[in-house]
């Protein structure tokens, strides 16, 4: 979408007519599209909007969002909406336990390649300003690097995270993952695990499924009605509101918007510091709003309601890493960077082929 605005003129449709194309292929191409999407969205740094660029699908699925949301009913564009979005759900629902495990377990190796990932969107960013950059591209890289960087000292500052489990709070988290099918080169999931909402709904996905697994439907509905269902309002909500506020930003506000853009990829490292590790909290310490003790056994309970106190819940501390452990975050950095720049590659001439 991007790629295909940039010498469009004001007023002019931000996505050019995408041509027919016969079903089966379309299916396809959407399909595979939703899966890389799907896969995108647990691994913050990576955008899903990038992954649909590299398929060449992202201009249909962005006018597909469009006609459907002024209630034009397209069947090629039902069929990209239910194929992305179906194998994108299948995708998270399948891996979600996987990679919060990773993320729980090895926190400063997977932060350590999430920052590799996350600056790969910046050449992406950077060509899509092109050399038009005026003042109003740089106040808004500020703005957007200032804001990033506000988020990441807050969350460093280990506020308490009660409203993180509330509807409301993961009703905008949706809004704000939705981020990642709709901006190329900007991680929705990174947002997540900046908000700190990450790993609870990458919980809350994990045990929805192994409800659905041992047909615990009570279980099932409980996890629905408490993450799923906000969530995915959410998600709903940003998409239809995202991908409309950035065709209006970049017709009107062009290079301030992609300027923002810029600046959210180069303060997003500022909440990703790798080394850090969880550490069980203290007894009387409050955890998600909750004060922590100990059972008979010694193991950590929530105090009102007697249920152990996950390690995905524990508060994080810094620790000094060894020479071997900063040279294999280096690298790993180094590998996620280069990824994300062979899928911006891709991305590109996706983008470019299909957006004409």
């Amino acid at each position: 979408m991007m790629i295909a605005m940039t010498n469009a003129a004001p007023h002019s449709s931000p996505m050019p007519s995408a041509r027919p194309e016969p079903p089966i292929p379309l299916l396809l191409r959407s399909t595979f599209g939703g899966v890389l999407m799907g896969l995108a969205n647990l691994v913050p740094g990576i955008s899903g909007g990038t992954m649909l660029l590299a398929v060449g699908i992202y201009p249909r699925f962005i006018a597909a969002i469009g006609e459907v949301t002024t209630l034009r009913f397209r069947r090629n564009s039902l069929l990209v909406l239910a194929s992305v979005g179906g194998a994108a759900i299948l995708a998270i629902g399948a891996l979600a336990g996987v990679v919060k495990d990773l993320v729980v377990d090895h926190r400063w190796v997977m932060y350590s390649l999430f920052i590799g990932l996350t600056l790969g969107g910046v050449p992406l960013v950077w060509r899509l300003i092109g050399s038009t950059r005026n003042p109003g591209t740089w106040a808004g890289a500020a703005v957007g690097f200032a804001g990033m960087v506000a988020m990441g000292l807050a969350q460093a500052r280990g506020v308490d995270t009660a409203s993180r489990a509330g509807v409301l709070f993961l009703l905008l988290a949706g809004v704000a993952g939705a981020s990642a099918m709709i901006l190329p080169g900007i991680s929705g999931g990174y947002l997540l695990l900046l908000l700190g909402a990450y790993v609870p709904i990458l919980a809350g996905i994990d045990a929805f499924v192994h409800a659905l697994r041992a047909t615990d439907l009570d279980a099932a509905l409980a996890v629905g009605v408490r993450v799923m269902l906000p969530v995915g309002v959410g998600v709903a909500l940003g998409i239809v509101i995202v991908s409309n506020a950035l065709r209006w930003a970049l017709q009107r506000f062009r290079q301030p918007t992609l300027g923002v853009l810029l600046g959210l990829l180069l303060g997003a490292v500022a909440g990703l510091w790798p080394f850090q590790h969880g550490v069980p909290p203290q007894p009387g310490a409050r955890v998600k709003g909750q004060a922590v003790t100990t059972d008979a056994a010694g193991s950590l309970v929530y105090e009102a309601s007697g249920k152990p106190v996950k390690r995905e819940d524990y508060p994080t501390a810094p620790f000094r890493p060894t020479p071997g452990q900063l040279a294999l975050a280096i690298a790993l950095a180094v590998a996620g960077f280069g990824g994300t720049l062979l899928v911006d590659h891709l991305g590109g001439r996706g983008g470019e082929s299909t957006a004409g």
